[in-house]
């Protein structure tokens, strides 16, 4: 046996090659074996070739050695103090941030000619009881008549004083005043037209023309020629009545004459002016023939059965209201100028640069369409225009009264809650309950309304609208 173990090892060796031997040689390592504690058989085993931990820190002992260390104990107290008053510091900032920032705007309040109705009187007066009409209605204006043989005199005494007590009567309940003017022509007497007749050139405000005879067969609104003579072999338009001269409104001399005017007004207390007759302001120095109309109700010698295309709703009419509106709003504040009557072509109202010339335009279509008894298709896409716009329009209630139905206090709900200012005469409140204006008055000031959305609903027979928060 020890013969066969020797041969065995001596192959064992054999089958290693020199390299692994010397492998083997470097890997060996030495174990210890270290006598501990013999009555509990305890004992360390060294391994050769183990690394030495590292330095992990001190022991609890050690450490405890400098707990009560006066050094470290104030080092202690110095980081637990600055840690609190590092984070009272940032709590009071936060506090401050959230009550020092800058608030969100509030929306901006709608002017005073959104707010509420519009009363309209048709005097140039105020009448005993008007004041309690506009209290009743709750209106956040009052419409009077400036006859139009005072709008180019309105710094004579007499004048002046009638506006300035319009204006008076109404400060105490804080009611503003708006007034319908008419600029667009002159009666003979005044300082414009004998200025013109006296002075070739001032003539350029009115269509004046040198001929033997009228110029063309154009027929005034009072159904007789639109040309008066005023000297031999002159002639001016006059589509208003006999002694009555057009002016053109974008004339440099009307312009300053008009402006004056404005100013006057907003100087002596009117927040509003309503134009009125605004399509006749721009007149077309082509002098040829009116087309006519097609309408068979009327002969030729009546005004509705031609066209006028010379002397309406001509180009530049949007840009010359521009000009005046411009001049109100700068003599006055919160000021409202706009028209008194339909537009009817508002693409005409409108700038060169696409800019509507006035404040809540009147379209009265809408209003005689929704005072009908039958359905009419055209009202739902009105008022989709008016959501897809954001539109503030006049509604002119002026024939309350004349409505079919038997509720026209439904109808002025209607329109009060649209985008819009409701124009109401007071002569038409008998019919009217008066608890309505109170309800109205309430929900237009209401979040809703001023700030609120829009939309329209409509199906074959019903017309309705929503107003959201």
């Amino acid at each position: 046996m020890t013969q066969e173990d020797a041969v065995n090892d001596g192959a064992d060796e054999q089958m290693l090659r020199v390299e692994d031997n010397d492998k083997l040689t470097v890997k060996r390592d030495e174990v210890k074996f270290i006598k501990g504690d013999h009555q509990n058989g305890d004992a360390k085993i060294d391994i050769g070739g183990t690394p030495t931990p590292a330095f992990t820190g001190m022991t609890k002992e050690e450490l405890m050695k400098y707990a009560n260390d006066p050094f470290w104990v104030r080092l202690r107290w110095i980081f637990f103090i600055t840690f609190w008053l590092i984070w009272l510091a940032m709590l009071g900032g936060a506090i401050f941030i959230i009550i020092d920032a800058p608030k969100c705007a509030p929306p901006a309040p709608l002017p005073w000619y959104k707010r509420g109705l519009l009363a309209k009187f048709s005097t140039f007066s105020v009448a005993d009881d008007d004041i309690a009409k506009v209290q009743k209605m709750k209106a956040a204006g009052a419409i009077y008549e400036l006859p139009a043989e005072f709008t180019y005199t309105v710094r004579d005494a007499d004048v002046e004083k009638k506006i300035k007590d319009i204006v008076n009567r109404y400060n105490d309940i804080d009611v503003n005043i708006v007034f319908d003017i008419v600029p667009n022509f002159v009666p003979k007497q005044s300082r414009i037209m004998t200025d013109a007749l006296a002075d070739e050139t001032k003539r350029s405000a009115f269509i004046w023309i040198e001929n033997p005879e009228a110029p063309n067969k154009w027929l005034s609104l009072v159904n007789g020629s639109a040309w008066s003579e005023v000297l031999p072999g002159n002639y001016v338009l006059s589509q208003f009545g006999d002694g009555l001269y057009d002016l053109r409104m974008n004339d440099t001399i009307v312009k300053r004459e008009l402006s004056d005017v404005l100013r006057h007004l907003a100087a002596l207390g009117v927040k509003g002016i309503r134009m009125k007759n605004s399509k006749f302001y721009i007149l077309s120095k082509d002098l040829q023939d009116e087309v006519p109309s097609g309408n068979t109700q009327y002969d030729l010698t009546d005004y509705r059965f031609w066209t006028h295309f010379h002397t309406t709703f001509q180009e530049g009419l949007g840009d010359t209201l521009y000009e005046y509106k411009a001049i109100f709003e700068n003599s006055t504040d919160d000021a409202l100028f706009t028209v008194a009557e339909d537009m009817i072509r508002p693409e005409v109202y409108k700038t060169r640069n696409g800019e509507m010339s006035v404040d809540i335009p009147m379209y009265s279509r809408f209003v005689q369409n929704i005072r009908s008894e039958g359905y009419v298709p055209g009202n739902a896409q009105f008022m989709r225009e008016i959501e897809r716009e954001g539109a503030w329009l006049q509604w002119d209630l002026e024939d309350i009264n004349k409505v079919t139905t038997d509720n026209p206090s439904a109808i002025i709900y209607f329109f009060s809650l649209l985008p819009g200012a409701p124009v109401l005469p007071t002569d038409g409140l008998d019919k009217i309950n008066g608890s309505i204006y109170k309800q109205i008055s309430q929900l237009r000031s209401s979040p809703s309304y001023m700030h609120g959305s829009f939309q329209a609903f409509d199906s074959e027979y019903l017309l309705a609208y929503a107003r959201q928060r």
